[in-house]
């Protein structure tokens, strides 16, 4: 037993060490790279504040763009709060980053629910919608599943959605999907590769 300890330990931690995500290192990025992908080139939505908007709007600009419903119990507010996260570990180099959040659900997601949950996060967000079709088309231009589930809570339903984000660089070209739970680190390291 006495020389089986060691070999026990080392076991152990080998396997903890397999299951750690490795982290991005310079110049590895951690995100999936799109570049040249060719769909999400257009998005023609209004935001939080009644104002028209399209990705050429933010041109000069990285822009994170995350597909969601504010009634969501897990998955959205997680998500915006990471990138709340990812735009304190950008520092100043935040503000060269737009992030943009997509309702799914513009039947509750009016433009003044929008005003109140996006900027929640960080007063830099956008909030955008359009009507059911809008944003149908809009998902669908992106690859984004999204479908109401019925549920007995007081909302009434739900939505079941992918989950990740897209990254487009200052040019406005789609760069980088990144999967839902990805560590504000890694966000932040692997956007600042694309600024």
């Amino acid at each position: 037993m006495k020389h089986l300890f060691p070999k026990i330990v080392i076991v152990l931690l080998i396997c903890g060490l397999a299951a750690c995500k490795p982290s991005s290192e310079a110049g590895k990025l951690v995100a999936t790279d799109i570049t040249g992908a060719d769909f999400g080139q257009a998005l023609s939505l209004t935001d939080h504040t009644g104002k028209h908007r399209t990705l050429a709007d933010f041109k000069g600009k990285a822009v994170t763009l995350f597909f969601g419903y504010t009634h969501c119990p897990d998955v959205c507010p997680t998500t915006m709060a990471d990138m709340k996260q990812t735009m304190k570990l950008l520092g100043p180099r935040a503000d060269e980053l737009q992030v943009l959040f997509v309702t799914l659900d513009p039947e509750r997601d009016t433009q003044e629910v929008l005003a109140k949950f996006v900027p929640s996060f960080d007063a830099r967000f956008i909030g955008l919608r359009g009507s059911v079709d809008e944003v149908a088309a809009t998902a669908k231009a992106f690859k984004i599943f999204s479908s109401k589930v019925q549920s007995e809570g007081s909302s009434g339903y739900t939505i079941d959605h992918s989950a990740g984000m897209y990254v487009f660089d200052k040019t406005g070209k789609i760069r980088l999907y990144i999967d839902y739970g990805e560590r504000p680190a890694d966000m932040a390291s692997d956007i600042k590769q694309i600024l």
